[in-house]
């Protein structure tokens, strides 16, 4: 069960140091009769469940969300922050594999995702520090040049805001490195990650949500009138389950996060870097990631703090991550002033065997989406609406851009984690993947 925002400074790190607090919950507590009822129970207070539970809310169904720790425990609050639109698979590869309705339904769907998390923001007034500025996929190498190419040309084919720029116009925009290019997605952007799920959970509570907190779901009971969902302290009857738990699944949908093999990654944030150098570093505040398979991510957050990302667990290794991260710094942008990191955090990457979500009816009433590969705050918005939807009877299962299947676990899951772990370690022992 993963620990409550706060409880361990690896956990949050600098989102637990500058979110809004959360709004005040408890623990489920009681029986299944009376109040205890509701027509839909969403487990995980995660960017899924709390979107849907907005949704369902404000459609007027009696809501309650399950969450094991705190709002944001798991991925929602321990990301980078960047709000990308579409998967990390390219557009044509997502076509070939779903088919062009579903192929084409995902790509609509996800391209217009980071719209509708600005949106949110908007009208429900969130603090989340939200940058709608862009983000910059960043070229690393002959072979990363031609991937941002490729991406380019078939985004640019559905009519999306995408611009492929040079080195020249990369350096620009970065403010260093030595990057063979990049694309530039103007629907992207960049928040505070935990600020935005915590408010999330403040809207849906707003539109009539009960929301309960330290109640993991034990176990679940099917009767003639529904489901019974068990906790350490109550039991909670609904006609219908969301389940929102995606990587940190644990209990009755254990299967859900074991399907997924674990890539850990890790943040660490620098002090505020001084005013002069905000103007040629980053200037346009976009997020940046690039194409590299061990990748770097980096944002600024409301106080001017870069926030860098790689893919890595600290724990034991945090030295080896934090001596990699400010040589790769100090590569992109020497004048930076050397000073420690304010904070260092990390949480898992849920990676499915074809880097693609999982829709799931589990059983009767009982509906899942999850498996973002990495791309939690877009695909987990989009997907938490449009499961509301579905139990609202608004749209139909075939309707969903994914197809059904299986719940399978990986054959070599643990080596697979494995591998990544060290894999990842030993590429910030040895290099400081400069830009070549």
């Amino acid at each position: 069960m993963p620990p409550a925002p706060g409880t361990d400074p690896k956990s949050h790190g600098l989102w637990a140091m500058t979110a809004p607090p959360p709004p005040e919950t408890t623990p489920l507590a009681g029986d299944a009769r009376g109040d205890a009822r509701v027509d839909v129970a969403v487990v995980g207070a995660g960017y899924t469940g709390l979107a849907a539970a907005l949704r369902l809310a404000g459609a007027g169904a009696r809501v309650r969300v399950l969450e094991a720790a705190g709002i944001g425990s798991g991925g929602a609050g321990r990301n980078v922050g960047l709000v990308n639109a579409g998967l990390w698979v390219m557009p044509d590869d997502i076509v070939a594999t779903l088919g062009a309705e579903k192929g084409e339904g995902l790509l609509s769907l996800l391209g217009g995702a980071p719209a509708e998390v600005f949106a949110l923001v908007a009208r429900h007034a969130i603090p989340c520090e939200a940058t709608p500025n862009g983000t910059l996929h960043c070229a690393v190498g002959r072979a990363g040049r031609a991937e941002i190419e490729a991406r380019a040309a078939q985004w640019q084919a559905r009519g999306a805001p995408v611009h492929l720029l040079d080195a020249d116009a990369a350096r620009t925009m970065i403010g260093g490195g030595r990057y063979r290019g990049a694309l530039l997605d103007d629907r992207a952007g960049t928040i505070q990650p935990l600020a935005y799920a915590r408010g999330l959970a403040r809207a849906a509570m707003g539109a009539g949500t009960v929301l309960h907190t330290a109640s993991p779901v034990r176990a679940v009971e099917e009767g003639a009138g529904g489901w019974v969902l068990c906790t350490d302290g109550g039991r909670l009857a609904a006609d219908w389950i969301i389940v929102a738990t995606d990587a940190y699944s644990f209990g009755p949908w254990e299967r859900l996060a074991r399907e997924q093999v674990p890539l850990p990654y890790f943040n660490f944030a620098t002090p505020p870097i001084p005013e002069a150098l905000r103007g040629r570093i980053l200037p346009g505040r976009q997020g940046i990631w690039d194409t590299q398979q061990v990748l770097t991510s980096l944002r600024y957050d409301a106080a001017g703090r870069l926030v860098f990302g790689s893919i890595g667990a600290l724990g034991g290794l945090a030295g080896v991550h934090d001596s990699y991260a400010r040589r790769a710094l100090a590569r992109l942008f020497p004048e930076l002033p050397p000073a420690p990191f304010e904070a260092g955090w990390f949480g898992t990457i849920g990676m499915t065997d074809d880097a693609l979500p999982r829709f799931r009816r589990l059983a009767r009433n009982v509906v899942s989406i999850s498996g973002y590969n990495g791309r939690g705050i877009g695909p987990g918005t989009v997907f938490g609406r449009l499961l509301a939807d579905l139990v609202l009877g608004r749209i139909r299962p075939e309707e969903v851009p994914l197809p059904e299947r299986d719940v399978t676990v990986p054959r070599w899951r643990a080596a697979q984690a494995a591998f990544y772990a060290a894999g990842s370690a030993a590429a910030h022992l040895v290099g400081e993947r400069a830009p070549a």
